[in-house]
């Protein structure tokens, strides 16, 4: 589309700041509309995005689509309103950037995708990983056989997730639909999935919820379609944070160490080489998404890959519920 792209806010908190602080570097987009259904947090944040001083404020996000001329909306609100909220969007024949994750059930993700497919509009998540460099790096050298192939992944994250979201919505499933597996944990399956290609086939989980309504901490083996196989470990209730992403493949790896570091070996004796990730670039998630509306390029994490990631992740709870039992991922044709 030419012209400004008139965007309206769902949920004023966590991190639609983000969105709001990359969009207002934007020229073409233009946030006209915020809503939140707490006043302070509309007050808040706009007072925090002096470019977002003239939006309207609205605490019922059905009437801003009501009302608002809109080409957009972002959407970062309780994770079990996602649903609703996008395909009230897409109906409405707007585009929609939804934070992760899209979904929280496998029929609603299927629902979602179709709905994409059958409007032409954008539909883009907040895996903000899609868009920095260093992992649209490590997609490129795997799909262009660079190491070969994929054989083994491990991927661990560790955070004080656990005290960080205690008292909030995050630790409630009615609005959250899970705990950290489904919340930051769903970066951690999505990056996975998206850099390697690899699809998941069938599921053994062991969880802890460690005293709380949702998941703390996962430990997830995956056997994946073609016989890799993998490992997620997520520890919810950890002192720091930490990340470790290991992709091996039958000719070389990649090692990437707290999201910054990453090590490229090719062969098995010596040869290896640390690139930076700063070197790498990469643009924000709102870039991305205001450069799809605009044609310019595709979604860099379109819908398919939140479906991906709910489907993963649902097995992993139906696994746990059984004990561990291998649960096999329903893939769906669409």
């Amino acid at each position: 589309m030419a012209g400004d792209v008139r965007i309206g806010m769902i949920g004023m908190g966590g991190f639609m700041h983000r969105h709001s602080e990359d969009l207002g570097k934007i020229p073409e987009a233009r946030v006209v509309a915020v809503m939140d259904p707490v006043a302070g947090n509309r007050a808040a944040h706009k007072k925090r995005h002096a470019h977002l001083a003239g939006a309207a404020e609205y605490d019922d996000w059905k009437a801003m689509l009501r009302r608002e001329h809109l080409d957009a909306v972002v959407i970062a609100s309780p994770h079990t309103a996602h649903f609703e909220q996008i395909m009230a969007a897409l109906d409405r024949g707007l585009h929609v950037l939804v934070e992760k994750p899209l979904v929280c059930r496998i029929d609603h993700g299927r629902k979602v995708v179709r709905k994409v497919r059958k409007t032409g509009l954008v539909l883009s998540i907040g895996y903000h990983r899609h868009t920095a460099g260093m992992y649209r790096y490590v997609r490129r050298e795997i799909a262009a056989g660079r190491i070969g192939k994929v054989e083994a992944v491990a991927a661990f994250q560790a955070q004080e997730w656990k005290r960080a979201t205690a008292g909030t919505w995050r630790q409630a499933p009615a609005l959250s639909g899970g705990g950290q597996l489904n919340d930051s944990g769903s970066h951690l399956v999505d990056v996975i999935l998206w850099m390697t290609g690899l699809q998941a086939d069938v599921v053994s989980a062991h969880i802890h919820n460690c005293g709380t309504p949702v998941d703390i901490n996962s430990a997830v083996s995956v056997r994946f379609a073609g016989g890799a196989v993998g490992a997620f470990a997520v520890a919810g209730n950890a002192p720091a944070w930490w990340e470790d992403i290991s992709i091996v493949g039958d000719r070389g790896a990649f090692h990437m160490r707290q999201g910054a570091g990453l090590t490229q070996q090719l062969g098995f004796r010596d040869a290896q080489a640390a690139v930076s990730a700063d070197a790498l670039g990469g643009a924000s998630v709102s870039q991305d998404f205001i450069r799809a509306i605009q044609g310019r390029q595709e979604p860099a994490a379109p819908a398919e890959c939140g479906l991906r990631v709910i489907e993963l992740t649902e097995a992993a709870w139906k696994s746990a519920a059984q004990g561990g039992r291998p649960v096999k991922v329903p893939r769906t044709k669409i």
